[in-house]
């Protein structure tokens, strides 16, 4: 395909460890758990699976079986750069990928480490989870391998997605060699962390939940519901501090979005969705949105039209993590296009 295009996902790969449980246990006390699995995690691949996955059909409904195996074609080509250990993770994590239609030549295999791993406790009745997060390969991504442009892919690409679960000094290194390059990036700033105010003038879109949108704009969840939940304040302050496109998503509430030339902040209601597990549904609205930004952007077009496909690409991403909430697990949840 001539016209294709590239989005680049840097980030983690985790292996989930999954246990329901009755309870917690305490300290000193065993239990029977109710069931346990495994799964392939991590918010980098995550974003990467979903991009990759909403870009075309779902391969496996074919009827023909030889078919089965190879991912439909799409438009759009996803590239995942990250990294796993060399244990008996790396292998499973790499090849799900592959079966998504997902570029994996950039994901290294790291000697003498474990693949980044997530153990989880779900308690039963309260559906709350517990999480040990272990980064294992993930922390081996260092600034000095993004310092050229070359590192994140060639060609280059037209969108690269980040998140906060590889080293935050890589992360800005990255920020850094895409500002002078002139390559758009996506920052979904998670797990929030503070970040020193020159990373905002290099996002070109921002995607924050309520908890990230609150710790990154100093304020307080209750601060802004008190205000008539005036999550469009909030956006307007990340615009000021440089970022050209702003998303506040809402849970089923939706999701707020202000660009530098409608600042004020717009509403795009959530579905209505029979809820079962929000559990990568944030990742899949990264990656909805994505491509329908890179989808239909061009240098022609005017402020308005760009809001209008800001406005486009809100719209789908809240259906299809509306999508991915209906279904129980992280990967395994997220939709293919023709289910969204």
């Amino acid at each position: 395909m001539g016209s294709q295009k590239t989005i680049s996902v840097i980030g983690s790969l985790n292996t989930d460890l999954v246990t329901l449980t009755p309870y917690v246990p305490s300290g000193g006390e065993t239990m029977t758990a109710t069931s346990f699995s495994t799964g392939p995690g991590g918010k980098g691949a995550n974003q990467a699976v979903a991009t990759a996955r909403l870009s075309r059909t779902n391969p496996h409904v074919l009827s023909n079986s030889s078919e089965q195996s190879k991912p439909a074609p799409s438009d759009i080509l996803v590239k995942m750069v990250g990294a796993v250990g060399a244990d008996e993770f790396g292998p499973a994590l790499i090849s799900s990928m592959k079966d998504d239609g997902i570029d994996i030549n950039s994901v290294k295999v790291v000697e003498g480490t474990t693949t980044g791993v997530a153990v989880i406790l779900v308690e039963e009745k309260s559906g709350e989870n517990r999480i040990l997060l272990n980064p294992g390969a993930n922390h081996s991504l260092r600034p000095e391998d993004f310092q050229d442009v070359s590192s994140f892919g060639t060609p280059a690409p037209d969108l690269i997605i980040l998140q906060l679960e590889i080293p935050l000094d890589t992360v800005l290194q990255i920020l850094s060699t895409a500002k002078a390059a002139g390559i758009e990036v996506l920052l979904n700033p998670a797990p929030a962390v503070p970040l020193p105010a020159e990373v905002y003038t290099a996002v070109t879109h921002l995607i924050v939940n309520e908890t990230e949108a609150a710790l990154l704009s100093e304020t307080t969840v209750e601060e802004v519901e008190q205000t008539g939940a005036d999550w469009g304040r909030v956006a307007q302050k990340f615009i000021a501090k440089g970022v050209k496109n702003v998303v506040v998503t809402l849970g089923a509430k939706g999701a707020i979005f202000a660009d530098v030339t409608n600042t004020s902040g717009q509403l795009q209601s959530g579905e209505k969705v029979n809820v079962v597990d929000t559990t990568a549904a944030g990742d899949t609205f990264v990656g909805a949105y994505a491509l329908e930004v890179v989808r239909r952007q061009g240098d022609k077009k005017t402020p308005e039209q760009r809001f209008d496909i800001m406005s486009k690409a809100v719209q789908r991403a809240c259906k299809a993590a509306g999508k991915t909430c209906e279904k129980k697990g992280a990967q395994s949840a997220i939709p293919w296009a023709d289910e969204v």
